[in-house]
């Protein structure tokens, strides 16, 4: 090894080990996040998902081109591209419908969790409010600072992962239905049932609480 490469090796190795040992994001990166295009995309994503996904199942039934539909989404609101496999028109209508469930669920949660940052950052607004009987009153203040910092901040940094969580499975879920990559679609799959069935148990309580 002449003195040039062995001097490369030395220094790329203490540089590049940082890197490999960060396995979560900086506080930077988490503080950006809840303000960053790529996060409303996501969340754009979520919400279309679940009516394009619905409108695809019927359309799969009359020939339609579901697969290409639903790649369309994908590519146009979050960037992501891959090609279709063939046969995509039945397996589309099949990953319509598996997805749905799926897809109903990162609606839900993602809209809950935006709606929890804006009922708790906006509490005086509320006209069900009552400093008096809630954390942090018998002030107004009290109760607005307790509300705003313990459930708005705390989801407001939390939702934008979320969404990124159920994102990273529905396309998971698209590129092996729809795609040539099959690689990794049945744990996708069985995680996408855990998901739902693990959301549907943790709503039951929050259902009860309106």
């Amino acid at each position: 090894m002449d003195i040039a490469a062995q001097s490369q090796h030395v220094s790329a190795g203490p540089l590049a080990a940082p890197e490999h040992r960060r396995r979560f994001p900086s506080w930077r990166v988490i503080l950006r996040e809840p303000f960053r295009a790529g996060t409303w995309r996501r969340v754009a994503y979520l919400v279309l998902a679940l009516p394009v996904g619905l409108f695809c199942i019927p359309l799969a039934l009359a020939g339609g081109p579901v697969g290409r539909i639903q790649l369309a989404l994908a590519k146009r609101v979050l960037g992501e591209e891959f090609e279709v496999r063939e046969r995509a028109g039945v397996l589309g209508g099949v990953h319509a419908v598996v997805s749905a469930p799926l897809n109903l669920v990162a609606a839900v949660v993602v809209f809950y969790c935006w709606f929890v940052v804006a009922i708790n950052v906006g509490f005086p607004l509320r006209i069900d409010n009552d400093p008096t009987q809630s954390w942090g009153g018998p002030t107004l203040a009290g109760a607005w600072a307790v509300h705003a910092l313990g459930g708005g901040v705390t989801f407001l940094f939390l939702a934008p992962w979320i969404a990124k969580g159920f994102t990273a499975l529905q396309l998971r879920l698209a590129r092996g239905f729809l795609g040539r990559d099959r690689g990794g679609l049945k744990p996708a799959a069985l995680t996408a049932v855990a998901v739902v069935v693990i959301c549907g148990l943790l709503s039951v309580p929050i259902i009860h609480q309106f």
